[in-house]
């Protein structure tokens, strides 16, 4: 498959996978300098590059196990989406979850980028649902241990 990307600025990263076989692409930081992100500080970092995600698709913004493991960073919205029909810069709302202070450097890795089909569907209001074994009990687990 085929996505067109655009390039907002000279100094961009086009997104790249680390290896054959990585669902994710690394996104990169598009920064004139290097930026600091507060203990439990959350700051918009913008990558200097827009998308035509294909219709039936949207790209799914997730942290990079690294840089939330060793620096505490990670989006701040835990899951970012970008629509088939945006066409704006991809931005990621970079949180510290860390007790220090860390420092974004221009076009370092912040996130990675997964290309994912999704079903369009229309709902049906209804007065009642069909009837399972598990029913409403177990909301935040299934109930068994």
């Amino acid at each position: 498959m085929k996505i067109k990307i655009k390039k907002l600025t000279e100094t961009a990263k086009i997104p790249e996978r680390g290896t054959e076989y990585s669902a994710g692409y690394d996104l990169f930081a598009d920064l004139p300098e290097k930026t600091q992100i507060g203990a439990g500080e959350t700051k918009l970092i913008k990558t200097g590059v827009s998308i035509a995600v294909p219709e039936g698709y949207f790209g799914g913004i997730f942290a990079r196990s690294g840089l939330s493991l060793k620096e505490g960073l990670r989006p701040a919205n835990c899951t970012g989406v970008i629509d088939a029909d945006y066409r704006g810069e991809i931005m990621v709302s970079l949180h510290n979850d860390s007790a220090h202070t860390r420092e974004i450097i221009p076009r370092q890795k912040i996130a990675q980028l997964i290309i994912i089909p999704f079903a369009s569907v229309d709902f049906e209001e209804t007065d009642e649902l069909d009837e399972t074994v598990r029913g409403a009990g177990g909301f935040g687990h299934t109930g068994k241990i």
